[in-house]
Parts: C-alpha cells; structure tokens; sequence
C-alpha cells in the first residue's frame, strides 16, 4: 500500500517506475513471442503489423523513462499515452493465450 502522505514526486516515482518496467517487460515478452513463433490464427501480415507495433511501443517507453530518469522523476505520463500501450498489451495478451491454448489442446481439435 503506499503512503499518501509521500511527496508528489515521490508518489509519482512509486507508481510511474514499476509501470514503466512493466510495459518493458511485457512488450520484451510479447516480441519474443511475435519473432520466434509463427501464430497458426493470424495472417503473416497481421503478425508483422503487431510485432511492429509493439517494437514502436518499446521504444515509446524507452523514451518516456529516460525522459522520466533525465528529470529525477519530476514528469509523469499523460493517461491518454498510457492507454495505447495498455490496449496493445491486451492485445498481445489476447494473441498469447490463444496460441498457448492451441499448444495444450489435444491433436485434431
């Protein structure tokens, strides 16, 4: 739980910094998949768009925590430019369980 007696730079380092290593983690994640596996349920273009996107997003993030290491914290993320990134995550989450659930299921269904 965090103290909502913490300065706001410091509130905004302890959600915005895990947040940011999340979707680093997630997009690493979902690249890998995109790049090693071929999805049996999406067109090669529809892959490669995806992957795409989530290479842009990776960089997206990249450059909002350095912007956000580069002022010690002092700048936070508009909602609306989270919110793409959380929607592809979706995405990609949506597309991985899929594929897993493809893996697991028995040959011939």
């Amino acid at each position: 739980m965090l103290n909502s007696n913490l300065p706001e730079s410091e509130l905004l380092k302890a959600l915005l910094e895990p947040l940011l290593e999340d979707f680093n983690y997630w997009f690493d994640r979902s690249a890998k998949l995109l790049e090693t596996e071929e999805i049996p349920f999406l067109s090669g273009e529809d892959q490669s768009d995806l992957l795409a996107r989530v290479k842009q997003a990776q960089q997206e993030v990249g450059a909002a925590k350095a912007l956000f290491q580069a002022t010690g914290g002092q700048v936070g993320i508009e909602t609306a430019a989270l919110m793409p990134w959380h929607r592809l995550l979706a995405e990609c989450w949506q597309v991985s369980a899929r594929f897993r659930s493809l893996q697991l299921a028995p040959p011939g269904k």
